[in-house]
């Protein structure tokens, strides 16, 4: 039976459940973006689809580009020849990567709807790390891409990277297309 007395307790009860299960979502939430925060800085990404620039003492992250891939702009020169003893080289920038799989870029990991992974769903993410087919499906995941171990991470440390690189600011950069072999 609903008194004034009972609804007046039910309110405040109401009320409280709701503010602790919304402080425990975002707790959650910090949780999450703190494990895939972990995972990226220990999983080497930034190595990759962070570019490099000059900075006062030599080579250093361009942050303002982070995990945005391999510059639009930047069009490396031919690739040295390859050969037997040193059979794959990376650019300066160190987003580009010459082998026997062809020219390969680092992909635009920010969440930029037009560029990057803005678009992907969190089961595509996880189905192009298990699979190392881009989006789960489409073309072949190149390396220097570890794939292969990240793939094999239990899905929550999946879900907590692509959890976190959904919450990196947008960088708009779209990056080369894959060059196979003898292109």
């Amino acid at each position: 039976m609903n008194t004034p007395t009972s609804l007046t307790l039910k309110f405040p009860i109401l009320a409280l459940a709701a503010l602790t299960m919304a402080s425990s979502a975002s707790a959650a939430d910090k949780a999450t973006l703190q494990r895939g925060a972990l995972l990226v800085q220990v999983g080497g990404c930034q190595d990759c689809h962070t570019p490099f620039k000059m900075g006062p003492k030599g080579p250093e992250k361009d942050v303002s580009r982070g995990l945005s891939g391999h510059p639009e702009n930047l069009r490396p020169a031919a690739p040295p020849k390859l050969d037997n003893d040193w059979n794959w080289a990376g650019s300066a920038t160190m987003t580009a990567f010459v082998g026997p799989w062809g020219i390969s870029y680092a992909a635009n990991l920010t969440p930029d709807k037009e560029t990057g992974i803005g678009n992907w769903k969190e089961a595509d993410f996880m189905a192009a790390l298990r699979s190392g087919k881009h989006l789960g499906v489409a073309r072949p995941i190149m390396p220097p891409m570890p794939w292969e171990a990240l793939g094999k991470l239990p899905p929550e440390d999946l879900k907590a990277l692509y959890a976190y690189l959904s919450a990196q600011p947008p960088v708009k950069n779209k990056v080369p297309d894959y060059q196979p072999p003898g292109r």
